[in-house]
């Protein structure tokens, strides 16, 4: 009696089906690594004045606290700076107050389209990173040189002249790259809100981590009460 041959192997089949699951399999392993990615935390500045889970950046070291949510596009930010900056140096300088002032951006959707507000924000951490001891000034030549609301804002150029003029020249090329903007989004979202405020509005401030309920009507009045007697 002859023997049954046996069945073919189908090569054919065999490979296809591997590099369906080669293909399968890589799909995957890229999926993971955007997913990985996508919520990975955004590359925060290497400085020491700079709180990474919070983005406050500190300047002194005294026992009261002065938290300042601020966005360089806000007018209302700028009003308070031109109040209450002054007073809030004075106690920083007698090394009775740490002043934190954190950048964020609500207001990019009046900058023409070219998130000012971001882009500003991005840039003060740039100096912060570059020149500690600079950013202060970075902050004040922000507020005197404040864009008003619905125009193009300050251009990446004037961001980076002003730095320099503060001695943080080596910020512009971060300034340029605009290094800290996702970090600043990050931030932003988790601004602390202040009862009744119905969402993120700049400025919030606290003091002692208790909010200010801000009059304009000076310092004495809406900072004084909550600093340690």
């Amino acid at each position: 009696m002859m023997a049954t041959p046996g069945k073919k192997t189908n090569w054919f089949a065999i490979v296809i089906s591997l590099i369906v699951v080669v293909a399968i399999v890589g799909v995957g392993a890229l999926v993971v690594t955007m997913n990985n990615a996508a919520t990975a935390p955004a590359e925060a500045p290497a400085a020491g004045v700079v709180n990474e889970e919070t983005g406050g950046i500190s300047i002194g070291d005294g026992p009261d606290v002065i938290e300042e949510y601020v966005d360089f596009m806000c007018p209302y930010c700028s009003q308070y700076w031109e109040g209450y900056s002054e007073y809030v140096g004075e106690k920083v300088k007698a090394g009775e107050a740490t002043l934190v002032i954190h950048p964020i951006s609500i207001l990019d959707n009046a900058s023409q389209g070219t998130q000012y507000s971001t882009r500003a924000a991005s840039a003060a951490y740039c100096v912060a990173e570059t020149n500690p001891d600079a950013f202060y000034s970075y902050v004040d030549r922000l507020f005197d040189n404040q864009p008003a609301e619905s125009s193009k804002g300050l251009s990446d150029d004037e961001l980076a002249k002003f730095a320099d003029e503060v001695g943080a020249g080596d910020a512009a090329s971060c300034i340029a790259d605009h290094e800290y903007s996702d970090y600043v989004a990050e931030r932003t979202e988790e601004t602390p809100i202040a009862p009744g405020a119905g969402g993120i509005s700049t400025p919030t401030i606290m003091v002692n981590d208790e909010f200010v309920q801000l009059t304009f009507q000076g310092p004495e009045t809406d900072l004084e009460p909550l600093l340690a007697k």
